[in-house]
């Protein structure tokens, strides 16, 4: 599989390509799947979606940052038939996802009702602020949703006075679960979810 080609910049930062192989892993998307974005920025996300999932829609409230993920969606190769929407979610948002990635805070709650009334039966929310991370798992709990929590930090090398040092990432708080029964899931901590 050849690398994301971000040639467009979208004035925020894309998801980091450490951070997208650890999503694409708790997607798992392949070629029947409906992948929803919402907040696609880049398209990073959505470009690595279409290269496995066989239709992806893709929101964005802003028209600027849409035109980013279009020009950069243009720049790379992708299987899937993908659509792109200027709205903010949960306006826009599909009946018939099979999977959704919430890149962004805004609306959480609302994106995650309609993951819940629709039946999304894999859902994933990248935050990277502390007080968000909590207030989010809390919201994936109160609708039974939540099955993993994960936080990571990459750190990359740069050369320093002849020897390798590292310059860290914001760590990411990822959330992971989906609609389905979770009751007989034994939990990682030895209980019952």
């Amino acid at each position: 599989m050849s690398r994301v080609a971000l040639p467009h910049d979208a004035k925020a930062g894309p998801t980091k390509p450490e951070v997208r192989a650890v999503l694409l892993s708790k997607l798992d998307l392949d070629g029947t799947d409906h992948f929803v974005e919402v907040g696609s920025c880049t398209g990073a996300v959505t470009i690595e979606a279409a290269r496995r999932a066989g239709r992806v829609t893709a929101l964005e409230r802003k028209s600027d940052r849409l035109d980013v993920t279009e020009r950069n969606l243009d720049a790379n190769d992708t299987v899937a038939d993908v659509e792109l929407r200027e709205a903010e979610a949960p306006d826009g948002l599909p009946e018939d996802a099979d999977a959704l990635f919430l890149g962004g805070s805004r609306n959480y709650e609302a994106v995650l009702d309609h993951a819940v009334e629709v039946g999304i039966d894999r859902v994933v929310m990248n935050v990277s602020r502390l007080e968000v991370a909590g207030a989010a798992t809390e919201a994936f709990r109160e609708r039974d949703l939540l099955d993993d929590v994960v936080q990571f930090q990459v750190s990359h090398g740069y050369e320093l006075a002849g020897a390798t040092s590292f310059d860290s990432d914001n760590p990411v708080y990822m959330l992971v679960g989906g609609v389905g029964d979770n009751a007989d899931e034994v939990a990682t901590d030895g209980g019952t979810r």
